[in-house]
């Protein structure tokens, strides 16, 4: 199958890059991200759930009962959605500017959330292309997997390991937004089940990644030979994904 090649392929690419960082001793303040294996299951697991649920009758039979449970409740959509899947990691850059410092300075920071940013939205657009999966509300052939989601909780993970080592509670809350911005995506009728779940794992395993291939990263490319301001921000605009970048010298 096309689809579950392309997820394979992926995934060990992921492993790669992560064996290569593990193999690789750099002194920096990432010192302890070291790539582990056991982390990339339950992101794995989502993700195989919906790819299976592109082709399983019985998942897609369940799909439909959700949607019709949820459509005999919908009174009015609400585009919460469209906003909530940036609180998470915009939280990050609020708490530091209330001077509660996370794990990473701001340049760091932004180059990984660009990182995973760059991951998420080029797996998210491949899949989309792919799968041609019909969106509930039948307005296109979009659906899978949701970026809504899958950006969302690549803004919970990173809100997480920024702020794990002070309190769990900052990383909970924002899986806790992320959970609530895939419902509102199934609640207004513009994704199934298998699409949110795919789109969860999709951007944790992209912070992952981002986290674990930062060191190299900052050790090939951003290396601090002159001072600059650099400022890279990702951006989507409801069809496309991107980077924002500013540099002053």
């Amino acid at each position: 199958m096309k689809i579950s090649f392309s997820i394979v392929a992926i995934l060990f690419t992921l492993v790669t890059f992560g064996q290569e960082i593990k193999n690789d001793t750099i002194k920096s303040s990432d010192q302890n991200l070291k790539f582990n294996y056991k982390s990339l299951i339950i992101p794995s697991i989502l993700i195989g759930y919906g790819i299976v649920g592109i082709e399983s009758d019985g998942i897609k039979y369940y799909n439909s009962e959700i949607k019709d449970e949820l459509n005999e409740s919908i009174d009015e959509k609400v585009s919460i959605d469209d906003f909530s899947q940036y609180l998470p990691f915009l939280s990050v850059y609020a708490l530091n500017g209330l001077g509660i410092q996370g794990k990473h300075d701001f340049k760091d920071r932004t180059i990984i959330l660009a990182t995973a940013y760059i991951l998420m939205g080029g797996t998210v657009y491949s899949l989309k292309t792919t799968t041609k999966v019909e969106r509930p509300d039948g307005s296109s052939n979009n659906s899978f997997p949701s970026g809504h989601t899958a950006t969302a909780f690549m803004g919970a993970e990173f809100l997480y390991q920024e702020y794990k080592d002070i309190s769990v509670w900052y990383g909970i809350s924002g899986y806790i937004v992320a959970a609530g911005t895939g419902f509102f995506r199934m609640y207004n009728d513009r994704h199934w089940l298998t699409d949110v779940v795919a789109g969860a794992g999709i951007g944790i395993i992209s912070t992952k990644v981002a986290y674990w291939l930062h060191p190299m990263l900052k050790r090939s490319i951003f290396k601090n030979k002159k001072k600059s301001n650099k400022v890279a921000m990702p951006f989507y605009n409801g069809n496309q994904y991107g980077v924002g970048v500013a540099i002053t010298f």
